[in-house]
């Protein structure tokens, strides 16, 4: 049998454990020094650790649920979440759509400044909206807007007009996600924002100190007027279990997310600690390049999701805290088919797809992964070893990976990337917000986060169907269609949805957790 090469080092982890844990020790107290000495005495910083840092400052120009964390303090939309996730007003005080469905008015709040002084308004509000129409700008979040907003115009200074290209269910939803966070104008203009956040918020930017933390001090001129939640933010991360698992025992930070489960059993015994578990939102998948062969050919995608053990996976990476995956949508959502069976595991029936498609033998491919996956990568190397599939697994640094998994067509042939391992959280956001990005054909990257660049004409009415339903019975046929089909026509190989889970010290109130894995700090105290 061939040698499977995995682009990783194989020292064990516990060869590195001391003096990684002493650096990181060492690092956080020069740190910490360096953070507080510029602070108000006896300010109460509450730190929070992640498993990765944020790739941008700017929240139009990112996707991922933990940058959208650090960035959440900092920034608000015309529209927020509220308690059990209802609507309600944020930088908008009211709105109200037309019968058609297409045009909607917003009122906005008076007397509301960005962090740099520069106001908020209706100029302000078009040109943080036409910045995502504009398709030279090239931002990540852009694609889920330019797909149903048609135009934004000011109607006088504190009122907005959006006009839809088609009705669309969830557009308020979709309001008080991060790409329609407000950013400074004049920042924007400047091109300042992707690394030093300018929002209204309660919280607003110290230092961002790239690969090493993000320090928000509060907003003191905030027109939600003054709280009682801590006085400072600090995030960090680490990639390394140990690190975020020795952290929270330490007290070196007081929240861990998202906590790695091989800890849960061990924290959930530790004094001082809380352990905190919900059913999350977030579908892990290898999204398949179908531009590339073999992986054009349906029966090849088929083979590999049936390769896959995921009872296995759940076991090993996530020791119980997921569930096997057999549709995109995860059971948290209302539209998810419950008549989906599970997904089946059978090795011998993936040979013969293999066979049939011309391929007896196997073929080889690559993943690109970052490195909190890799040990996902390994095992799904070992299982479909056993259909012959060489399985090429490179760890990527966040960074170069999200460079990699969004490359166009040519970008990924050029570099050999056959698929991407990668996960998709949007709950609050509606069905179509966990489906178009990802499946539909108008979503392929670099514009969108359908990363294998999928394209079928039968899932696109589906979709675009289902937008146009308003009755609410009836959308959910669309998307239990859809469900079916995305299975059928296996552009990822589904892998788990997993339980959120995250770590907090005692005394640490008012915290919470988006399904999805977005932790909510905002209103965090600390006693």
């Amino acid at each position: 049998m061939t040698t499977i090469a995995i682009k990783t080092m194989k020292q064990s982890l516990t060869k590195h454990q001391s003096p990684k844990l002493y650096r990181y020790m060492l690092a956080g107290m020069m740190l910490a020094g360096t953070s507080l000495a510029s602070l108000p005495a006896l300010a109460a910083t509450l730190t929070i650790m992640q498993t990765e840092a944020p790739r941008s400052m700017d929240p139009g120009d990112q996707t991922a649920t933990y940058t959208a964390a650090v960035l959440d303090p900092m920034y608000e939309g015309l529209i927020r979440r509220g308690a059990n996730n209802v609507l309600e007003p944020g930088l908008a005080t009211e709105w109200s759509g037309d019968e058609s469905g297409l045009v909607w008015t917003f009122k906005l709040r008076d007397g509301v400044k960005f962090h740099d002084g520069t106001d908020f308004n209706a100029d302000a509000v078009v040109k943080n909206f036409n910045r995502h129409l504009d398709s030279g700008r090239g931002l990540a979040a852009s694609g889920r807007l330019r797909l149903i907003l048609d135009k934004v115009e000011a109607v006088d200074d504190a009122t907005v007009q959006m006009t839809l290209k088609r009705r669309y269910p969830a557009f308020l939803a979709l309001l008080t996600t991060a790409s329609s966070w407000m950013v400074s104008p004049a920042a924007d203009e400047a091109g300042t924002i992707g690394t030093k956040a300018v929002g209204t918020g309660p919280y607003r930017l110290v230092e961002y100190k790239s690969g090493e933390y993000v320090l928000e001090e509060k907003n003191p001129d905030y027109w939600g007027g003054a709280t009682d939640s801590v006085d400072n933010l600090k995030w960090t991360w680490t990639s390394e279990p140990s690190v975020m698992n020795m952290a929270v025992q330490t007290g070196d930070a007081d929240i861990v997310t998202p906590l790695p489960p091989v800890f849960s059993g061990q924290l959930a015994a530790t004094d001082g600690v809380q352990l905190k578990s919900a059913d999350g939102a977030a579908v892990f998948w290898v999204s398949l390049n179908t531009e590339m062969k073999p992986l054009d050919d349906v029966r090849v995608r088929q083979a590999l999701n049936l390769a896959t053990d995921r009872d296995g996976l759940v076991r090993a990476i996530m020791h119980g805290y997921a569930t096997p995956a057999n549709s995109p949508l995860p059971p948290v959502f209302a539209n998810y088919d419950t008549s989906l069976p599970a997904a089946e595991f059978d090795i011998e029936k993936a040979k013969q797809l293999l066979a049939d498609a011309g391929y007896p033998d196997g073929f080889s491919m690559s993943v690109a992964v970052q490195e909190p996956e890799a040990r996902i990568g390994e095992l799904l190397q070992a299982m479909w070893a056993k259909i012959g599939v060489n399985l090429d697994v490179s760890r990527m640094e966040s960074g170069v990976w999200s460079k990699a998994a969004f490359a166009d067509p040519a970008e990924k042939a050029k570099d050999n990337i056959g698929s991407v391992m990668t996960s998709w959280s949007t709950l609050i956001d509606g069905d179509d917000q966990q489906l178009r990005p990802l499946y539909h054909s108008a979503s392929s990257a670099p514009a969108g986060a359908n990363l294998g660049f999928f394209k079928d004409e039968k899932l696109d009415k589906m979709l675009d169907d289902a937008t146009e339903e308003l009755d609410p019975a009836e959308r959910s046929k669309f998307y239990k269609q859809a469900q079916h089909y995305i299975v059928e026509q296996a552009p990822h190989v589904l892998l788990y949805t997993t339980q959120d889970i995250y770590a907090v010290r005692d005394g640490v109130e008012n915290v919470g957790m988006q399904p999805g894995g977005q932790i909510i700090v905002k209103k965090a105290q600390k006693k």
